[in-house]
């Protein structure tokens, strides 16, 4: 029981049940002067210790308990360790400070559209929520060459593994990139990925933190999807996001045109090999 329990204990017993003050404070086993004492304010009691606290950690926001408790001693402060850091912690100086996530230096690549297929593959993140609220996030692969939208895998977490997963299954169906655009999220900057690309002989083109014009044409095909199929639909299931995606997917690649590729969807500008294409579309030349 703590000395402030054993207070409200003892002032029960004699205010309320009329036991004399000796026979209550043995009862509770409290002192006699515990009882005609009040208990002094803990914030008077330490205002030296946060003064001289605040005064350390103004000057130096970095340290630590124990650099600061040894600075006190340094100045000549004799307070014990238990009283400092139960102050320290009382000022909530003990929480992790937030951090910017450092992030390596980027060179800018070109944004230039490849004459090819499989040159160069951008990847990115989507988030959005169901009906019920919870979140869920989704995977999109685009190949440049002629903004054919490969894959979107929808799932509440996909990490490194999971984004592995899906590029090998688009490796075995339409072959090696040469190249990835990624930007700086965890899941692209994992050893995990990086040792992968290596492994695949896959070059990876970060760009530049902030600035996600750099990989436009994933950022232009991350609108769109969200405008006719995110924006557009309550979804009740990740089945149903992925259902309502797939269908739209194959309208996105064989159906509906494309503004920078002359009114025409991505596999008639640039077909794949064994890819279904509309065949009311023609590509000028």
């Amino acid at each position: 029981m703590t000395p402030s329990a054993k207070r409200e204990a003892l002032a029960v017993l004699v205010q309320d049940h009329g036991v004399p003050v000796r026979r209550a404070c043995q009862a509770v086993r409290l002192s006699r002067a515990a009882y005609y004492r009040p208990p002094r304010s803990r914030l008077v009691h330490d205002t030296d210790v946060v003064t001289a606290l605040n005064e350390v950690v103004g000057r130096h926001s970095r340290w630590g308990f124990w650099k600061c408790f040894y600075r006190l001693r340094r100045a000549g402060h004799r307070w014990n360790h238990k009283r400092v850091h139960r102050v320290y912690c009382a000022l909530r100086l003990n929480l992790p400070r937030r951090t910017r996530r450092r992030v390596p230096t980027r060179r800018r690549h070109p944004l230039v559209a490849p004459a090819r297929l499989n040159e160069t593959w951008a990847l990115d993140f989507m988030a959005d929520a169901l009906y019920d609220g919870r979140s869920f996030r989704t995977f999109n692969v685009l190949d440049e060459g002629n903004r054919e939208s490969l894959a979107i895998d929808v799932g509440t977490s996909i990490p490194s593994a999971r984004v592995i997963r899906v590029l090998d299954e688009l490796i075995q169906l339409h072959g090696r990139p040469a190249r990835v655009r990624v930007d700086n999220g965890p899941e692209l900057t994992a050893e995990t990925f990086v040792e992968w690309c290596a492994a695949q002989r896959i070059a990876i083109g970060y760009i530049q933190p902030g600035k996600p014009d750099q990989n436009a044409f994933i950022e232009r095909f991350n609108r769109t999807f969200r405008e006719e199929v995110l924006d557009a639909y309550l979804f009740d299931s990740l089945e149903q996001v992925q259902e309502i995606t797939d269908a739209w997917l194959a309208t996105y690649n064989t159906e509906r045109p494309h503004d920078s590729l002359g009114q025409v969807p991505p596999l008639v500008f640039l077909p794949r090999p064994n890819a279904p294409a509309e065949s009311s579309f023609e590509v000028s030349t």
